[in-house]
């Protein structure tokens, strides 16, 4: 396939289309940037050695240029003398190297074109290239994503998280029983110490207590007038 077909192919191609129907959509794009990445290459050696080829027929014209002028000199010079023959033949030669450099303009001119459209294949794939970069990241990103989805549900759907989860209440369980032995015994030995809170409420207890007690002996002393005497 040469180049200029395969870079049209390229260019033409539905991205969409081709990941649809490959088995491995991550493996495709990577052929996909690699061709292009390879095509790109190709055209811009091509496009090198189209400009090294118009810089040779440039420098070529102008040497003919200069033959031409130079045959033209000579037969000025001849026709001076009176040697028309040889004016001639230098008007012939002169002719010779004009067609030349005509038919290495036209090249020029065709080579010219090659160029621009060389240019606008390379902008073209370089923009298909961005844009299939773009793709193979969001690619990669959707299957990394998918393949930790995946771990993700293996792992809670495991035994494994099951077992420790239990692993852990049994470890709850027996830390609770060891704090519910160390009240116990604190209140068996009566080693538990009061608060401060504790304490002033204690008081304020024992207060009102004895408030109580005089208000009895009042009511006491009311109802008994034995004794009042």
């Amino acid at each position: 396939m040469g180049i200029f077909s395969r870079t049209r192919d390229i260019i033409a191609a539905n991205f969409n289309e081709l990941l649809e129907k490959a088995d491995d959509p991550e493996k495709m794009i990577r052929m996909i940037i690699f061709e292009m990445e390879e095509t790109l290459v190709e055209i811009r050696a091509s496009a090198a050695r189209t400009i090294a080829d118009q810089k040779e027929m440039h420098r070529h014209t102008v040497k003919l240029d200069r033959l031409q002028a130079d045959w033209a000199d000579k037969a000025q010079l001849a026709l001076s003398k009176d040697r028309e023959d040889l004016a001639r033949a230098a008007l012939v030669e002169r002719k010779k190297a004009a067609d030349m450099a005509d038919q290495l303009k036209v090249e020029i001119t065709v080579l010219d074109d090659a160029l621009r459209a060389y240019e606008l294949d390379i902008e073209k794939l370089q923009t298909r290239l961005r844009e299939a970069r773009t793709r193979q990241s969001a690619i990669a990103a959707r299957l990394e994503s998918a393949e930790n989805r995946v771990k993700l549900r293996t792992l809670l759907a495991s035994e494994r998280v099951d077992e420790a989860m239990a692993r852990f209440d049994q470890l709850e369980r027996r830390v609770d029983y060891a704090e519910g032995r160390a009240d116990a015994l604190s209140l068996a030995d009566g080693s538990s110490k009061p608060s401060l809170a504790e304490e002033i409420n204690a008081l304020a207890g024992a207060d009102k207590i004895d408030e109580e007690l005089e208000a009895m002996k009042a009511a006491l002393k009311t109802s008994d007038p034995a004794q009042e005497n």
